[in-house]
């Protein structure tokens, strides 16, 4: 296994990777969950591997999440920490997500506040959650006004991250997933951006080396960044590229998987990339190469390739207006000096991004 580090002082904990990752952690999972713990899992997931969390926890308690966005809700939040309680889970047992994004928000903002906190382990099963909402700490339920507005900070104390669970991952969310993967390129690597141009076809074939390299690079740049900058007072932020705009649609689309994350953020990223160029920011070379890549593994780049959507730009923008980067009432965005080059860009001009949004809605799909 390869092991990532997340260096946050007696808070620090290991990222375990690679293939056959979750039965190699056994003891250390083992170790975690020695109080009273439970397991929070997927539906889904939980129909393939159950066999496999009996073997390596062996009579736990399991909690399940119907599938999809929309189980990130009060409604899901209420019921799974009573049935947490239920359980018997203490404040020194583990809360265990087995999942994606959507599971491990959910159980690590009841793993925040059960009991006022108790631990929290990662067993990400999709490559968005593997490569990104795994690590770092962030939880959060979404409400009526938007995504992830209500939740805590929590980290976890181990993510396990065996590649084995993405053989049985759709074409569709394995490449939500990627979207995710090329930000990290885009906001701060262009030398990695690069090699994903030339090894998409690897990645997205599940090549374990492949597979290994993006979620490593996409790990250790994600820690570098948490360890600087935990509760988003900086840099952090940059890791929100393409998000403002990708939550707005994501918001005025409902959560019922018309729109997955991952579609969100690439539409969004090639969105930021164009209003930098439009902003004098970025060269339009950079723009172009950003939305060529997206656009050649099959992810929106233009509002118009998403079927049946035709939100008004007063409406996204009123979603924008939501996202938790919002200060002092003025809009923050996360935009792009050059492929590899990100910036935070506060005080924008709310009718200047009205403007922007009437030209994104005419345009056509590329």
């Amino acid at each position: 296994m390869s092991k990532v580090r997340v260096g946050l002082g007696d808070r620090a904990y290991d990222i375990l990777i690679g293939s056959g990752a979750f039965q190699a952690a056994a003891g250390a999972l083992r170790t975690l969950t020695e109080k009273p713990s439970a397991i929070v899992a997927d539906e889904t997931v939980l129909g393939l591997y159950d066999g496999v969390l009996e073997a390596v926890f062996g009579e736990m308690p399991i909690i399940t999440l119907p599938s999809g966005e929309s189980a990130k809700s009060f409604a899901e939040y209420a019921r799974v920490s009573e049935e947490l309680l239920a359980a018997g889970v203490e404040r020194g047992g583990s809360v265990v997500a087995l999942g994606g994004g959507v599971t491990g928000d959910l159980a690590g903002f009841c793993a925040a506040t059960l009991r006022r906190g108790c631990k929290l382990v990662m067993v990400p099963t999709t490559l968005l959650s593997q490569v990104d909402s795994s690590v770092g700490g962030k939880t959060a339920v979404n409400t009526r006004a938007g995504k992830n507005l209500v939740g805590a900070f929590h980290q976890p104390s181990l993510v396990v991250i065996d590649t084995d669970f993405l053989a049985s991952l759709p074409p569709r969310e394995l490449l939500a997933g990627y979207a995710e993967v090329v930000k990290y390129g885009a906001l701060g690597d262009e030398s990695f951006f690069a090699w994903l141009e030339r090894h998409s076809g690897t990645v997205l074939a599940c090549e374990e080396e492949a597979l290994r390299h993006v979620i490593e690079t996409s790990c250790r740049m994600k820690a570098e960044v948490v360890a600087e900058d935990e509760r988003e007072a900086g840099r952090r932020a940059l890791l929100n590229l393409g998000h403002t705009f990708g939550h707005a649609v994501e918001a005025e689309a409902g959560y019922g998987g018309g729109v997955l994350h991952g579609e969100a953020v690439a539409l969004g990223m090639a969105m930021a990339a164009r209003f930098s160029v439009a902003r004098g920011l970025a060269a339009q070379a950079d723009a172009d190469r950003l939305e060529r890549h997206l656009a050649s593994v099959g992810l929106p780049t233009r509002l118009a390739a998403l079927n049946g959507f035709d939100a008004s730009a007063e409406t996204l923008l009123g979603h924008m207006m939501q996202d938790k980067k919002v200060e002092g009432g003025t809009l923050t965005l996360i935009l792009m000096r050059r492929l590899g080059e990100a910036f935070v860009a506060k005080d924008q001009d709310q009718r200047v991004v009205l403007e922007f949004l009437e030209k994104e809605r005419a345009l056509a799909p590329s």
